[in-house]
């Protein structure tokens, strides 16, 4: 593989390269903040955002998506995306979250439909240029990322390197092939610049080592902090549906007036919802608040440690900024279990 080196110019005549090839989801603004959404022009791509809406996760598990159709007479047939496209522009977090959820999808049950569109995914990830107001990756080790992905984009002194890792990545890069190769003190900065991303994106401190909080949760099951932030809580469920690595869904079967056909959907969901944990005969085995509020912290902080190793929480800040009980701090919550006593 190799790692090129483009100006701003060449770097756009290879998007719109890419776009000619298939399809490509980029970072645009929307209005005073960014989002992912279909590429249309080189001009339109933003890699200087602080960090999008929702996260990228969206292209490859949908907010709604069919899984089947059915029919009495014919019976039913599985639904595939098999289109292949590029997401341009995922920051190192976003990419950790993708990562992680690559193995709980193929873990188990393996999801067809989610790993369908895995396979048919190129992903260029973009060093962060802009921090936002939130971010704190930097504390949870996701400033910078060095596998997953297939072409890595940097901002070095006004030019870009285009680090290309994988076969994929190679078809995505065939247009600047010719390009010249970056030069030892192009990488030397590119270095600096992951090392400043390590403290740049550190807007809230955690007075812990990630690798700790599973520890530090095992023995805060019953920490006042849960009723005290869920008092507050209004369920909305906004900092699941913006987290980059909450991938709860419902299963919903739309049938036709004629109850002839239909499909079977599934949809996002979210623990922190009144009835995300009801079940038959008018039980909710979370029907607290606080119980819930609770759920969402050891579920990133133990429960997906414990299955895969990796702490689910990246740092990206979303929840702080969608929250407007302003309690959804993960960095204040783990904080007060470091210092407030039960």
């Amino acid at each position: 593989m190799s790692i090129k080196k483009l100006d701003k110019a060449a770097l756009d005549k290879w998007v719109e390269a890419c776009i000619k090839k298939q399809r490509v989801y980029g970072v645009q603004a929307k209005e005073d903040r960014f989002a992912f959404a279909p590429l249309a022009k080189a001009a339109d791509l933003r890699l200087d955002y602080d960090v999008t809406i929702l996260p990228p996760k969206k292209y490859f598990q949908p907010q709604c998506e069919t899984l089947l159709k059915f029919d009495r007479q014919k019976g039913f047939e599985s639904v595939f995306d098999d289109e292949p496209f590029v997401v341009f522009g995922v920051h190192p977090y976003d990419m950790v979250a993708i990562r992680q959820t690559d193995k709980l999808f193929a873990d188990g049950q393996y999801d067809a439909h989610y790993m369908k569109r895995r396979e048919q995914a190129t992903i260029v990830v973009s060093d962060v240029q802009t921090a936002s107001k939130d971010v704190f990756a930097g504390c949870m080790g996701t400033a910078t990322i060095n596998d997953g992905f297939d072409v890595l984009v940097t901002k070095v002194e006004g030019d870009y390197l285009v680090d290309i890792r994988t076969p994929k990545g190679e078809l995505l890069a065939a247009s600047i092939s010719n390009a010249p190769d970056a030069d030892a003190m192009s990488l030397k900065l590119r270095k600096l610049v992951w090392a400043d991303n390590i403290e740049m994106l550190q807007k809230h401190k955690l007075d812990i080592r990630p690798d700790i909080l599973p520890e530090l949760l095992g023995r805060s099951y019953d920490h006042p902090v849960w009723e005290e932030r869920a008092e507050l809580c209004y369920s909305c469920g906004s900092c699941n549906l913006v987290c980059p690595t909450c991938y709860c869904f419902d299963v919903r079967d739309e049938v036709d007036w004629s109850l002839q056909k239909g499909e079977r959907r599934r949809v996002w969901d979210g623990c922190l919802l009144n009835d995300f944990a009801a079940v038959a005969g008018g039980h909710n085995f979370r029907r607290n608040r606080a119980d819930r509020f609770r759920h969402r912290y050891y579920r990133k902080g133990k429960y997906i440690p414990e299955k895969i190793g990796e702490i689910a929480c990246v740092g990206c800040g979303r929840c702080i900024t969608a929250c407007t009980a302003k309690i959804a701090n993960p960095v204040e919550v783990y904080n007060s279990l470091v210092h407030e006593r039960k």
